[in-house]
């Protein structure tokens, strides 16, 4: 495995309650710079959003289902960070975490659910953002963003189908083949 790689895991899935949650973590990983989603084997419907955001807008991303999360966090090898409202400052601990992830690929840890407390001994960092109630979505986003200092804001995306053309007003999404951009 590529040792530049970023893994997200989705810890927990509670259907019907989570559906949004679930696949909004793993539209964040994607469009914020990390390689790769796993979800709880419950989550297909999420695992499918994610993979046709994928394939109409570009990837790479790998989506995977697995059933065996705490075993999963337990063998990776590489850093392990957990993101949670009671770990250490993002502030404090980013350059920590990034020296860390440049000896090998690092996994994230978001919480769907009342994460067991094995996951916070595991971990290598327990990360809070703001340490403060919010959403889980918001947490992995401005970590990401913190890890790859902004560069993931310039990413280009391969075999998209479409593509969004940033604009003052408006939407505008073209073929990225087309010769003219899809200009109309």
């Amino acid at each position: 495995m590529d040792d530049s790689r970023v893994t997200v895991l989705r810890y927990g899935h509670r259907p019907g309650r989570d559906d949004r949650m679930t696949t909004h973590v793993g539209l964040t990983a994607r469009a914020l710079g990390a390689d790769r989603v796993v979800f709880p084997d419950n989550a297909g419907q999420a695992a499918d959003t994610v993979r046709g955001v994928t394939d109409r807008f570009g990837g790479p991303f790998e989506v995977e289902l697995r059933d065996d999360q705490r075993a999963f966090t337990r063998d990776w090898e590489g850093p392990v960070v957990h993101l949670t409202m009671y770990g250490e400052r993002v502030q404090d601990v980013e350059r920590e975490v990034r020296e860390a992830h440049a000896e090998g690929p690092l996994l994230v840890v978001v919480g769907g659910e009342k994460v067991p407390f094995d996951f916070y001994e595991h971990a290598d960092f327990n990360v809070g953002v703001t340490n403060q109630p919010h959403s889980e979505v918001a947490g992995l986003a401005v970590f990401l963003d913190r890890l790859f200092e902004g560069r993931e804001l310039e990413r280009e995306w391969a075999d998209a189908e479409r593509r969004v053309v940033p604009q003052e007003t408006g939407k505008r999404v073209v073929d990225p083949d087309d010769a003219d951009g899809g200009a109309e």
